[in-house]
């Protein structure tokens, strides 16, 4: 194998798939990271048995080839070297990868390709047997890169992580014939979001559990990729896997990436039935400003951290036609007290309830739109957070309280 890239490009590359690198596999080519020189592109490609990404870059291969070299000492000593091409040559032999960048040098001892487990590949119909992926098939769909991002981001903080509870580590994600929603929860607060899709499926709806890390190193690889080609989406129920493909920016491979695949095992359970927690009304809709509201739960959380992270909020009516207030206040009885006042349009009752302070800024931190619904009934019973503006189908947040205040 001989083949030469820019710095950049391989840096971007090994930064993507490296976080799919196994840390604690009995199988040491599970800590390495594959390369491989075909057709003038370089294949990047890890795994950990649960997820694998394969990231191609532009390249010029000279000969074609294959080798894995240990994850963090190539992404280290890349990361290193200065913005100019890097010339690798592999001694099939002694099975080590000579590395060559401006007048830096070094040779990197590696394990057989032929070791490395096989990565599923959206593929083209073509044979791949031998050469280290495999061709997944299933249903297919095209979602758009920025709604599909924001999406993951705002169920996915929702999810657990205690992995005693697998199933709740995932997120649920139902495709349907024009709708695509997804839902998370760790048994204190769920997360719902759902928004129409423009490609129908031709197949029967299809409810999948998709584990939540996953779906972040999705969301962090798409805001590299281009925002006018979709992601394409595979469900192949057989091999519970989902796989998605993304294209980087840039035309003709002049980008950082030129395609990114990120394949994730399923989660094979029944995940929870929330519906029943969702509340079906209220006694007291308050409208509040986000970014007020999101500042004065922080300032607040100062003080709450050491009183295990309660917030008490306090909605008051206005009166006389008046608008009316949320209070929020905190106590420590080792640092102190804090209370913070905000104006809001408070319809219905007066209502004293407390929450935990980091599910407030989780979920606010990822509403977009400039006033945010609270509808409560009373101190003992879940919270609805919606945003203003989208649709009441679109996002719901629902928190479960703090014991009632005294």
């Amino acid at each position: 194998m001989r083949v030469s890239c820019i710095q950049e490009h391989l840096a971007k590359g090994l930064s993507i798939v490296s976080r799919a690198v196994s840390t604690r596999s009995t199988m040491p080519v599970l800590g390495n990271i594959l390369l491989e020189a075909k057709d003038n592109q370089l294949r990047l490609a890890a795994t950990n048995r649960e997820i694998g990404i394969n990231c191609w870059i532009a390249a010029r291969v000279e000969d074609e080839g294959a080798i894995t070299v240990p994850a963090r000492l190539l992404s280290e000593f890349v990361n290193s070297l200065p913005p100019e091409r890097i010339d690798m040559e592999l001694s099939v032999r002694t099975q080590t990868l000579h590395l060559t960048c401006a007048r830096y040098n070094a040779n990197m001892k590696g394990i057989d390709a032929f070791d490395f487990p096989l990565i599923p590949t959206a593929g083209n119909g073509e044979d791949h047997t031998g050469d280290g992926v495999a061709v997944i098939d299933g249903m297919r769909l095209e979602l758009e890169v920025s709604g599909l991002r924001k999406m993951i981001d705002q169920v996915i903080f929702a999810a657990s992580s205690d992995e005693s509870r697998p199933t709740l580590t995932g997120v649920e994600v139902k495709f349907q014939a024009d709708r695509l929603m997804m839902a998370a929860t760790d048994g204190y607060r769920l997360s719902i979001r759902s928004t129409q899709i423009s490609q129908g499926l031709a197949e029967e709806p299809l409810t999948v559990i998709v584990p939540a890390k996953s779906l972040g190193e999705l969301a962090r690889i798409s805001a590299d990729a281009d925002e006018n080609r979709p992601v394409q989406v595979i469900v192949t129920q057989a091999r519970n896997q989902i796989l998605f493909q993304l294209w980087g920016k840039g035309e003709e491979g002049r980008g950082a990436f030129q395609r990114v695949e990120l394949v994730s095992e399923l989660i094979d359970a029944k995940f929870p039935d929330y519906q029943g927690i969702i509340p079906k009304s209220f006694t007291t809709r308050t409208v509040v400003d986000t970014a007020a509201l999101l500042k004065a739960v922080r300032v607040a959380f100062l003080f709450a951290r050491d009183n295990a992270n309660i917030v008490r909020v306090n909605v008051l009516p206005g009166a006389a036609g008046n608008s009316g207030q949320i209070r929020l206040s905190a106590t420590s009885s080792e640092i102190g007290d804090n209370a913070n006042e905000i104006d809001a349009m408070v319809e219905g009752d007066e209502l004293d309830i407390a929450f935990d302070a980091r599910f407030l800024i989780d979920v606010l931190s990822q509403i977009d739109q400039p006033q945010v619904v609270l509808e409560t009934t009373q101190p003992t019973r879940p919270g609805a957070i919606r945003p203003v503006g989208m649709g009441a189908d679109e996002f719901l947040h629902v928190v479960m309280p703090m014991h009632p205040p005294r």
